[in-house]
This record gives structure tokens, C-alpha cells and sequence, in this order.
């Protein structure tokens, strides 16, 4: 099984303070492999240009929100591999059961420490590798 620490992250949220805490919970776990987008318009981009191994995603954005960008990713033959962790301020249940649907590997409610975003990223590690 690979650890986070060898994952290519992609970081994805409109504000950029969220976008450089999220960095910073990851560094601190050994991901220094992370880039960023600011919306899922851009992330989609990314995705589709570079390789990625992890999305760390907002849910609302504009141009693209969160489940738009997922939809996309599960859509795509080349990225639907690539696990999803929806991030959101509100923890709405109809959203939390839209992300499961859509097929996000989690979900994590703002704020949050690294110890919740360490156990998320490496439940979903885990998950991945016993389906692999």
C-alpha cells in the first residue's frame, strides 16, 4: 500500500487560506507532493494534464463546485480511479449523502486538525488498497 506520503495531492478550494492550511495538515503528515486550484473548473484541468494520486476538495466553489468536480472526475475513464475527499463547512446531511453517492471516498467538515484529515486520508489508503 502506498503512503500518503508518496501521493501526489491535489488541494481544491476557492479561498486561499483554506488552500494553504489544507497544504500544511498534509506537509505536516510527509505530503510535500501538493499542488492547488482554486476552483473545480481548474482542478478538472489539472487532472487532466498532470497525475494525481489524491483530491482534497471544497464543496462550494464557483465556476465548478465540489460535486460538479467530482461528477467530472467519476465520469472521466482515466481519473474515476483517483479518491475524492469532499471538504465542506457545512456538515448538511443531504450533502454528506450526495458525496457518498457521487462516489467520494470521504468527507470532512470544517475546521478539522491533521489528526482527522490523517485518519480520512488513510482510511481511504486502506480502502483502495483492499479493493485494489
Amino acid at each position: 500500500m502506498s503512503q500518503p506520503a508518496d501521493l501526489k495531492f491535489l488541494v481544491v478550494d476557492d479561498f486561499s487560506t483554506m488552500r494553504r492550511i489544507v497544504r500544511g495538515l498534509l506537509k505536516e503528515m510527509g505530503c510535500n507532493n501538493v499542488d492547488e486550484a482554486e476552483d473545480g473548473a481548474m482542478a478538472l484541468q489539472m487532472l487532466k494534464n498532470g497525475r494525481y494520486d489524491f483530491v482534497v476538495s471544497d464543496i462550494n466553489m464557483p465556476n465548478m463546485n465540489g460535486f460538479d468536480l467530482l461528477k467530472a472526475i467519476k465520469a472521466e475513464d482515466s481519473l474515476k480511479h483517483i479518491p475524492v475527499l469532499m471538504v465542506t463547512a457545512e456538515a448538511r446531511k443531504e450533502d454528506i449523502l450526495m458525496a457518498a453517492q457521487s462516489g467520494a471516498a470521504g468527507y470532512v467538515v470544517k475546521p478539522f486538525t491533521k489528526a482527522t484529515l490523517e485518519e480520512k486520508v488513510q482510511k481511504i489508503m486502506q480502502k483502495l488498497a483492499a479493493t485494489a
